[in-house]
């Protein structure tokens, strides 16, 4: 197997802790990244890649943020695509009668309401701090400074999300994309982009998502695995993305995407 670029989701799929690449990830990386590109694809903010970059020795690469709102590389914005506020105020309206707070995310930026176990937990494993401030005044900031959302976390209990999440769906579906992280997590994406979007705008003028393998384990994945040459699903996916996968590896806390490098790529 011979590919022209890898991307590889994060969280549950490269990563084989909740915040770290293994050893045996970085040494598998490092022994292709000359020979194909590398890329990180995820919901992650920036700040919370960029050490995973540095540990694979891939800074040199562009990065896919946001599920695909915003694409860096190095210092220069690729493209940012932002959720316009009149939804960002919409979502906070349906999400104050559900009791669920908002995580806001602007470029570099996340801003959280107030400290809770599922902030620490946040902390911990993207190595990121937010800035804890009141929704409502994150918002006017936002306004006042004409910007929107690249991603909105919601974050309550297992009934209020199970109750929001229909009622999204009925007055934002079409306007954004929504995925159930866990049973407490709902995270928000711009419609117009995805991570199969963000991979398409950095292919090479003559390549084609043919020429791309990628790994991956949530919802927001199946697209990606889908439609690139080869999608290679870790064992702990969900069983859609299972379903639609070119292969199975092993799971994340076994090394599956090293473990399939391995095997396959430049053998």
């Amino acid at each position: 197997m011979n590919y022209k670029m890898l991307c590889s989701d994060l969280d549950g799929t490269l990563l084989a802790t909740k915040s770290d690449v293994s050893a045996t990830a970085i040494a598998e990386i490092r022994r292709i990244k000359d020979r194909m590109k590398v890329v990180l694809v995820s919901a992650r903010m920036p700040k919370a890649m960029y050490y995973i970059q540095r540990d694979l020795g891939i800074l040199n690469e562009p990065i896919i943020c946001y599920n695909g709102a915003y694409i860096l590389h190095g210092g220069k914005t690729l493209s940012s695509t932002l959720i316009p506020m009149h939804l960002v105020n919409s979502i906070n309206d349906l999400a104050k009668a559900f009791e669920i707070a908002l995580g806001l995310y602007y470029k570099h930026e996340w801003y959280v309401p107030g400290d809770s176990e599922r902030v620490q937990k946040e902390i911990k494993y993207t190595k990121s701090a937010p800035v804890f401030q009141g929704t409502r005044a994150v918002l006017n900031d936002f306004e006042k400074r004409d910007i929107g959302a690249h991603k909105i976390m919601l974050m309550g209990t297992k009934e209020g999300t199970d109750g929001i999440f229909p009622e999204l769906q009925k007055t934002v579906g079409t306007a954004v994309h929504l995925y159930r992280s866990n049973d407490t997590l709902i995270e928000i994406a711009p419609k117009s982009i995805s991570k199969l979007s963000a991979i398409g705008s950095i292919l090479a003028e003559d390549d084609s998502f043919s020429d791309v393998i990628a790994f991956g384990d949530n919802y927001n994945d199946l697209e990606m695995l889908q439609k690139v040459g080869c999608g290679v699903a870790v064992e702990n996916a969900r069983p859609e993305v299972k379903a639609v996968a070119d292969h199975v590896t092993l799971a994340n806390t076994e090394d599956g995407v090293a473990h399939f490098i391995k095997k396959n790529l430049f053998i």
